[in-house]
């Protein structure tokens, strides 16, 4: 009777040491399994003022804030469930595939070289790219020409150090840091002569200092101006919390009550003009 009872107890031990083996084998949870748990994870900025900005008392604002508060509450999450985490543009792809955040708002640009690494719902913003320059600054009048000799800022691992490398002419010197808050910090400091990125995150820098900073775009190619669409990154393969994300993209974009329109104007001022919105592309 004791053989067979410790037999059954060893038995239940390994079925269940099995069972719970299995259910973690899939990997990371998703997005939407997180969701129906009642919590999320974001990856956000934590440095762009307008965008994601972590303020001193602890708490987050931003428009990317404020679409990922959106997103959750149709995923059914709570804000104060939200657990927000810094995403700075060179460690995206590394928090998504580690499973380190259920996804990404951050200024994210849609490309056809990170979709080979995550995947996106979206887009939820059209930007443009644009010059950030000190406003005493009489040198520099087109975001598209810059005197040579000019010392250019942007941020590693961003597309709009791409888009500098290949079209800005060779007598303009690039550095590369790792946050847009140092390329501003430089810029105001006179280390750099210019910040250049997309006009909606250079359009909070300039919100907080419209006496000192002065926003010149966009910057075009072939006479068009350069484009990034935004969108919400993902673990690659998630289609079910993409799908479910886009919905829920869409019916910020198509609200009647306007709370995308509210978003861009409570955090990037009423001088910031209100594009269109995007459609959702569903990629």
């Amino acid at each position: 009777m004791r053989f067979t009872r410790a037999l059954r107890l060893g038995i239940g031990v390994l079925v269940l040491t099995v069972v719970a083996s299995g259910c973690g084998s899939g990997g990371p949870r998703t997005a939407v399994q997180d969701a129906a748990a009642g919590k999320l994870s974001v990856g956000i900025k934590f440095d762009q003022p307008g965008m994601g900005l972590q303020n001193r008392d602890g708490t987050f604002s931003g428009f990317d804030v404020d679409v990922a508060k959106y997103v959750a509450g149709k995923l059914g999450v709570a804000a104060r469930n939200i657990t927000f985490k810094e995403a700075p543009s060179a460690q995206r792809e590394r928090l998504i595939q580690g499973g380190q955040v259920d996804m990404v708002v951050a200024s994210y640009s849609i490309t056809d070289q990170r979709k080979q690494k995550v995947d996106f719902a979206g887009p939820y913003f059209i930007a443009h790219q644009a010059l950030l320059i000190r406003a005493d600054n009489t040198a520099i009048h087109d975001p598209n020409s810059l005197p040579a000799g000019s010392t250019l800022c942007t941020v590693a691992g961003s597309t709009s150090a791409e888009q500098v490398k290949r079209e800005f002419p060779q007598g303009v010197k690039l550095i590369e840091y790792d946050t847009y808050s140092l390329c501003v910090e430089a810029l105001q400091s006179k280390m750099v002569d210019a910040v250049t990125t997309d006009d909606i995150i250079l359009a909070g820098y300039q919100a907080r200092s419209p006496r000192l900073l002065k926003l010149l775009g966009p910057i075009t190619l072939d006479g068009r101006p350069v484009q990034e669409l935004y969108g919400i990154g993902l673990r690659k393969g998630d289609k079910e919390s993409r799908d479910r994300i886009d919905d829920a993209i869409s019916a910020m974009l198509t609200d009647p009550a306007e709370p995308w329109q509210t978003a861009l104007t409570r955090n990037l001022g009423a001088d910031f003009p209100i594009p269109a919105p995007p459609t959702v592309n569903r990629y």
